[in-house]
Parts: structure tokens; sequence; C-alpha cells
């Protein structure tokens, strides 16, 4: 993996404690909206998630029919857990259902970006990228809102020297892609280091490159406050242990007073074709521990950090023959954090009868999901709507911000 730098004389380092390399930390936002001094995360879902399966609409008469032998019900031993009276939630995540409780988590249902094909690869270039349609794959929109925050007192990097954002994992998600330099971190997956490997490289580069030496230095020390010198990694970005362990270093980073403001982590694995039901309540339980760990984990910053929870596209409305679902279109998008206004399903339902399904076969979406981003975007780190449509998602006129998602 490689830093995105904006200058081929910085180099990535070697990674020690599981840190792969850094810049200097990020200073605060000091013109974020309300005063607030903002965490902004963003949780891809690599595969399209079910958000049927998810945020199942028990109160729909239709659900039943078309799920079948996937539907979740309102009662029995693996009952999904209720919302509003018309959505409910998958059992698996007990800690998201908590949040919502206490207004502090929010599910936007029938949701999609602006692609509407079924190719994985193309929807996840346009969910990334922020462009409307697939090829544009040069940089992120998250990155693209990094390079145009307001600089000013405590506002952050005056030189883009200084990192801006957050990628969690061994590659760096493409939606955080960009000039915009960044600190990377990653739980180490492979046998740890002999325990003198970081004296000896610094001692080493002390005296033959101290660039190097000090953007070890500070590679060490993110090591240190991700994860502890001595944890031992189990799990990886499609296994509920590695996507727990991903949130609870990048949670600790954002968590540091002169540490970065936003992130980007992806989870794998959703792509749900056969054995649903077991499959997504296994990563579901990831993703809601993810969540808790960054609660956890940010501390009195909770109160200002917003996590966006987004896929590519949806499933189908029908359970398949081998009791999964195929590549659709509308699905589920997870806020939460305590700067969301939540303990509410934002959604234009559509229906789920033949006619209202889109092609005969998918959830149709009725919310942009650039919409919801541009939404906390204004409202939590004060970014203008202008910007947005011209450079975080360009043809984006059209598409206005959704207000009121912060508290």
């Amino acid at each position: 993996m490689t830093c995105e730098t904006l200058s081929p004389s910085r180099r990535a380092v070697l990674g020690v404690s599981g840190a792969l390399f850094a810049w200097a930390f990020m200073p605060r936002f000091a013109h974020a909206a309300g005063g607030r001094d903002p965490r902004f995360v963003t949780i891809i879902l690599r595969g399209a998630l079910d958000g049927l399966t998810a945020v199942p609409p028990l109160g729909d008469p239709d659900y039943a029919g078309l799920r079948q032998t996937i539907a979740l019900s309102a009662t029995g031993p693996n009952a999904a857990l209720p919302l509003d009276g018309f959505f409910a939630l998958h059992p698996s995540m007990p800690n998201f259902a908590r949040l919502y409780g206490a207004g502090e988590a929010a599910v936007v249902h029938a949701s999609a970006t602006a692609y509407r094909d079924r190719s994985h690869f193309d929807g996840q270039d346009v969910l990334e990228s922020g462009y409307a349609m697939p090829g544009r794959t040069d940089s992120g929109w998250l990155n693209r809102l990094l390079q145009g925050m307001p600089q000013g007192e405590n506002v952050a990097p005056r030189s883009l020297d200084a990192a801006h954002g957050l990628a969690v994992g061994t590659t760096a998600p493409l939606v955080i892609r960009g000039k915009a330099p960044l600190l990377g971190w990653a739980p180490a997956t492979l046998r740890p280091a002999d325990p003198d490997l970081p004296s000896r490289l610094m001692e080493l580069y002390h005296h033959t490159d101290p660039l190097l030496a000090q953007l070890l230095a500070e590679d060490i020390a993110t090591g240190k406050i991700a994860t502890g010198l001595d944890v031992k990694a189990r799990g990886g970005p499609g296994d509920p242990m590695g996507m727990q362990q991903m949130a609870t270093g990048a949670a600790r980073l954002l968590a540091q007073p002169d540490g970065p403001r936003i992130a980007a982590l992806a989870f794998e694995g959703w792509d749900t074709h056969a054995q649903e039901i077991g499959r997504l309540s296994h990563l579901l339980t990831g993703l809601d521990g993810a969540l808790a760990a960054f609660e956890r984990e940010l501390g009195p910053a909770w109160k200002d950090t917003a996590i966006v929870v987004a896929t590519e596209f949806g499933r189908t409305a029908r359970v398949n023959g081998t009791d999964g679902t195929d590549h659709g279109t509308g699905t589920t998008a997870f806020l939460a954090g305590g700067a969301i206004k939540g303990g509410r399903i934002i959604a234009d339902w559509p229906g789920l009868k033949q006619q209202q399904l889109r092609d005969g076969r998918d959830l149709a979406a009725t919310t942009d999901l650039r919409a919801v981003i541009k939404g906390l975007a204004v409202d939590l780190l004060g970014v203008g709507p202008a910007a947005l449509s011209r450079d975080v998602f360009p043809g984006s006129d059209g598409v206005a911000p959704m207000r009121g998602l912060i508290a």
C-alpha cells in the first residue's frame, strides 16, 4: 500500500505495531457548524447489503410473500428488533437498536447512489468516487471533501504536508484516496515484528534519512495509540472480530486531541447470493460491534460524531432458489453518532407490490445517498452546498442537501 501524497518526495514508511504509514496529525476543524469539534466517519459495505433483511419492513403486506424463507418476523426466537411499528431491525444489531432508542442512530431506507445497473465494480466506483457514472476513479468524494475544508485558526492544513484524514485497512478505500495526504493504519495481520525492530530502524534512519526517521517515529506512535503494543490481530474486514478491531483502532486515533477528524473504513463480504440469513447474521454482528467500538473508544468526542454506513446497491426483493438474493437497486444506509438526530426511519417508502418494484424485481430507490452525505457535510462540517455539488459530487446540482440530520 502507498500513501496518498501530493509530492513524490514523500515516502511510505515501514509499519510497526499495526501502523502502515503516517504524516503529521491533523488539527481540529475550527469552522465546523455550531462550533463543534466534529468527527465524520464513512464505512463502506462492499458486496451490496440487503436492506430488506437488515431493516425489514414488517408492516408492508407484500414483504413476507416476497421474502418467503428469509423473511423476518416480529415474534419468535430470532424476532426482529422493533423500531417504529412498520420497520424493524435485524436481531444481530442490538447496539444499533440501543443507539436508535437513545436518539443517536437513524436509518435511511430505499436509498441508493445515482448508479442503476448491477455491477459490483461499477457500483462501488460510483459509491466511492462520488461521480454519477463509473470510470472516474482518480479520487474519492471524501478526499475531495477534505481538500475543500476551510482554513483558519486551528482548522488545518495550511500546508498539504499535514494529514487531513484517516484511511483504515491494508488498502486505502477509494472514497478517501486523492491529493489530500492521509494517515493510514490497519490492524496487524502478520507475525509481530521483533521487539527491537523499531529501535534498530530508528537508529539506522536517524543517520541516513532524518525525514524518514521522523515519519517512522510518528508511525510507531500511531500504532501504540490505535492498537497497543501487545495486541494480537484476528479476523479481517469481512469478519466480526476484524471489523471491531478496525473500528477500535480508528476511534482511538480520532479521539486524540491532535488526531485526524475524518476517517474511512471498508468491510467486505456482503454479497449474499446464497444462505443469506446465516451470512448476514455474522456480518451484521460485526458491523454492530464496530459501531459500539466507535461509541466506546471515542469517549467525549462521540457527542460530535457522525458515522454513515453505505453500500453500492441493494438486493432483489424476492428470495432466490438458494435462500439468498441477487443484485438489486434500493437498499439501506445507517447513520450513527452522538451528533445524529436519530430515533427515526427516513424513507419515502415505494412499496413492494409488483408494479412498485424497479424492473419488477428490486426495491425502488427514492432517496439519493448524495443528499444524505451533503446534509451531514453542511450541518456538521459547515461545508457550502455549492462546493459539494461542484467538487465533492460533481454534477449533482439537482441533489439538495438533506437537512435536519444533525442534532
